[in-house]
C-alpha cells in the first residue's frame, strides 16, 4: 500500500496581478490623454457685432423660448400667408394655438407678450415684464427660405418701432439675434 502523498498548493499573490492591471490601466489613460490632447481643438465662439446678440450665450432662459417658438412658427407663418395671400394677424395666430401668440400659462410666465402687426411685414410682442423677457421684433422677408429675422430690446419703455430698417432699430437700442451653430453647442453655465 502507498501513503498518501499530500501536495501543498499556494495561492498565486494578487499583489503582482493587481499592479500589473494598474500598470496597464495607467498606459491606457496616459496614451487616450495624450491623443485626446494633441487631436482636441479649441472651440471659441465666434464674437458677435455690437448691435447682434447671440441665440445661445445672451439670452435668458424665457428669451430663448420665445425665439425658438418664433422660429418654429415662421413656418406656419409663411403657409398661411401662401393660403390667405396676406400675414395672418397675431390674434388669428394665437387662435390656432402657435406659440408665442398663444395666451396660455407659457407665455404668461415668459413676460405676456402683446403682439401686433406692423407695415404688414413685421410682428412686434411688446413685453408686459422686460426683467423676465425683453420685447422682440421679428421681420417677415418674401423669401420663405429666407432666415428669421429677430430683434430683441429690453428697454421698458419700449414703443412700437416706426421704421424698420437695421440702421433705425439698432440706433434704438434694438440687437438683432443671430444663431451660431458650431461645435460647442451645449449652453454656457454663468454663476
Amino acid at each position: 500500500m502507498t501513503t498518501p502523498t499530500t501536495q501543498v498548493v499556494r495561492p498565486a499573490g494578487a499583489g503582482h496581478e493587481t499592479l500589473n492591471v494598474l500598470l496597464m490601466c495607467l498606459l491606457i489613460l496616459a496614451v487616450a490623454g495624450s491623443v485626446a490632447a494633441w487631436r482636441g481643438v479649441s472651440h471659441e465662439p465666434e464674437p458677435v457685432s455690437s448691435h447682434q446678440l447671440d441665440a445661445r450665450r445672451d439670452l435668458g432662459a424665457s428669451e430663448q423660448g420665445i425665439y425658438a417658438d418664433l422660429r418654429v412658427t415662421l413656418d406656419e407663418i409663411h403657409l398661411l400667408r401662401e393660403e390667405q395671400q396676406a400675414l395672418p394677424s397675431p390674434q388669428n395666430l394665437a387662435d390656432e394655438g402657435f406659440a408665442p401668440f398663444a395666451q396660455d400659462a407659457s407665455s404668461v410666465s415668459r413676460g405676456g407678450h402683446a403682439w401686433q402687426l406692423l407695415a404688414d411685414r413685421a410682428y412686434f410682442g411688446h413685453s408686459q415684464a422686460p426683467a423676465v423677457a425683453g420685447s422682440f421684433l421679428m421681420r417677415l422677408n418674401t423669401a420663405d427660405d429666407a432666415a428669421p429675422d429677430i430683434w430683441l430690446n429690453r428697454a421698458t419703455d419700449l414703443q412700437a418701432p416706426a421704421d424698420l430698417s437695421d440702421a433705425a432699430l439698432s440706433a434704438a437700442g434694438w440687437k438683432q439675434i443671430v444663431a451660431q451653430f458650431d461645435a460647442g453647442v451645449t449652453r454656457e453655465h454663468r454663476h
